[in-house]
């Protein structure tokens, strides 16, 4: 409390500055119905709203603050004449990642080749602690190589460690599940290639990673998507599916590599039910709350029981649905399937590219 009042003291001292108080949560928090309290949180917060009221409007002091639980604060806190202005900081769009890149690559020395704009549809989804993070991690990667500056390729690289985790290079798979591994990546591929709307495929690898995946086929959309139809999240369950769905065809038992693909796609068919209101029996009905949505957005249902079952239910067909779908995929295109699989055995790791012209002879 005492360092509070020096604070306040300093700024108005060295007018006009700006008073900057990151997690401001830890102080913050709403308080309770005790009537008294000794608690030194509290009183520090009862000495920040007396400090605040103090400042007058002309005085060149502007007082800032940053958190992820903005619904955890003091109601004090945020009327007017005090924190009164709120600035939502979303992940950046495209254009976003695109610039954040470009000041942390000046850090760095970059071939002159390097195509920020393709990292940065890559990055998709990525923070700006991240990207930094890609960056960094793609000097490391050249200084390791013995190169002067960091490449394309490196830059492609640090994506899938900040994804996936490093390559595990002491990893030996047997050659059957190599084999498994390859036809379970093409399968995700294939389906979504054979289907409309699908994010085009990017790079697929084999070589195991540090987070468990023993490979992944990466797919970067070709600009911002703001919006999905109910079709393309099916066809993204179709695709998270197409793993479990090659093995099934092609060795006609399944493994445990799927576990990843299961979760996901459990998670966009229970969403498409209970929040995006893309379920015929339940129409535009709010099922489920998401909570702590700047800390991962937990999410809990607001039904009955007998709803809750119901919803499962539907949940168990939609899955069930699409995987059908994809296994049809794959069984029309079984020649593809073999000869695609058998490329990436044998090379490893195969780009878009080299994967559509094998699809498209």
């Amino acid at each position: 409390m005492k360092n509070t009042v020096i604070t306040f003291k300093q700024a108005k001292e060295k007018a006009p500055c700006i008073v900057f108080i990151d997690e401001i949560d830890a102080i913050g928090k709403k308080r309770d119905n005790q009537l008294s309290t000794n608690d030194e949180r509290e009183q520090t917060l009862n000495q920040l709203l007396t400090e605040m009221d103090g400042f007058e409007g002309n005085n060149g002091v502007i007082i800032l603050a940053a958190t992820n639980r903005p619904e955890s604060l003091d109601p004090a806190l945020t009327r007017p004449g005090r924190f009164d202005r709120r600035v939502p900081v979303e992940l950046p769009d495209l254009a976003g990642r695109e610039a954040i890149l470009r000041v942390h690559a000046k850090k760095i020395k970059v071939a002159p080749d390097v195509d920020l704009a393709k990292i940065a549809r890559m990055a998709s989804g990525a923070s700006g602690a991240e990207l930094a993070n890609i960056v960094n991690e793609a000097a490391l990667r050249a200084v390791r190589d013995g190169r002067a500056s960091a490449t394309q390729a490196d830059l492609e690289e640090s994506i899938e460690v900040v994804i996936a985790g490093y390559q595990k290079k002491n990893s030996i798979l047997t050659t059957r599940e190599k084999l498994i591994v390859s036809y379970h990546e093409i399968g995700h591929a294939l389906v979504a290639a054979k289907q409309t709307n699908s994010a085009p495929v990017q790079k697929i690898t084999i070589i195991p990673r540090t987070s468990g995946a023993l490979g992944y086929t990466m797919q970067v959309e070709d600009g911002n998507h703001y919006l999905m139809s109910r079709e393309e999240i099916e066809n993204k369950i179709a695709t998270f599916t197409g793993g479990r769905a090659a093995e099934e065809v092609v060795f006609h038992s399944v493994t445990t590599g799927a576990s990843n693909d299961i979760e996901q796609a459990t998670k966009l068919a229970r969403a498409m039910i209970t929040r995006y209101g893309m379920s015929d029996n339940f129409d535009m009905v709010a099922l489920e709350t998401v909570t702590n949505q700047y800390l991962g957005g937990d999410a809990s249902l607001a039904c009955s029981a007998e709803t809750q079952a119901e919803i499962d239910r539907q949940v168990v067909d939609l899955v069930k649905k699409q995987h059908a779908k994809a296994v049809r995929i794959l069984q029309e295109n079984r020649p593809k399937l073999d000869e695609l699989a058998k490329f990436l055995y044998e090379k490893e790791t195969i780009t878009g590219e080299e994967f559509m012209e094998i699809l498209n002879q």
